[in-house]
């Protein structure tokens, strides 16, 4: 949207069936539109850890900003400072902080490649891979069997997990699969794996 009001207006629209339970403006500005306990219909049509229906169990936030600049600072502070409220009231683990394109890697793309998913971890929400030096040439397989293992929705495919994950820990590479995908894949699985309860539910 052009601006945040303008996105306001549109999540508060009934013929747009489209809604968030925050909205963050470029100044800083926090708008509550939805309670936490109620569903919002900001997700869409994802899959994460095996498990769709992302709206019944999320916290919807929505950011303003247009995707070809960089997210301004007041944004970013007030996106932690609400980050550290809403885990304070709820068990939300760092690796539970989600892009939209991650758990819908074929359809969305938000928030794009110039957030600052690095300074989100510095701040204390969200995951930041540790990197060993990746050496040999990966497959498919087993990129999306570590990359599912993290909770990336292996039907999607490799090109499109590959995006997702590359939006977000490497948001400027471009290419074939290669061996710091694997790493980072391998990382992320071997410190944050989904819960196999969930995963079969």
């Amino acid at each position: 949207m052009a601006s945040a009001e303008s996105a306001l207006e549109r999540l508060c629209s009934e013929l747009h069936e489209v809604s968030a339970h925050y909205l963050i403006g470029r100044d800083g500005t926090l708008w509550q539109l939805v309670d936490e306990e109620a569903r919002a219909w900001h997700a869409g049509a994802g899959e994460w850890g095996g498990s769709g229906d992302l709206n019944s169990r999320s916290i919807g936030i929505e950011l303003d900003n247009s995707g070809i600049v960089p997210f301004s600072h007041p944004l970013m502070t007030t996106l932690s400072l609400l980050l550290s409220n809403i885990r304070s009231r709820w068990d939300v683990p760092d690796h539970g902080i989600l892009a939209h394109s991650d758990f819908a890697p074929s359809r969305k793309a938000d928030p794009g490649r110039r957030f600052d998913w690095r300074g989100l971890a510095r701040a204390g929400h969200g995951v930041w891979p540790i990197l060993a030096d990746g050496k040999g040439s990966p497959t498919e397989t087993a990129f999306l069997e570590a990359a599912g293992r993290f909770g990336y929705p292996v039907g999607e495919g490799a090109e499109a997990v590959l995006g997702a994950l590359r939006q977000r820990f490497r948001p400027w590479t471009r290419g074939r699969l290669d061996a710091t995908d694997m790493a980072i894949a391998l990382d992320l699985a071997a410190r944050f794996p989904v819960d196999p309860v969930i995963r079969q539910a």
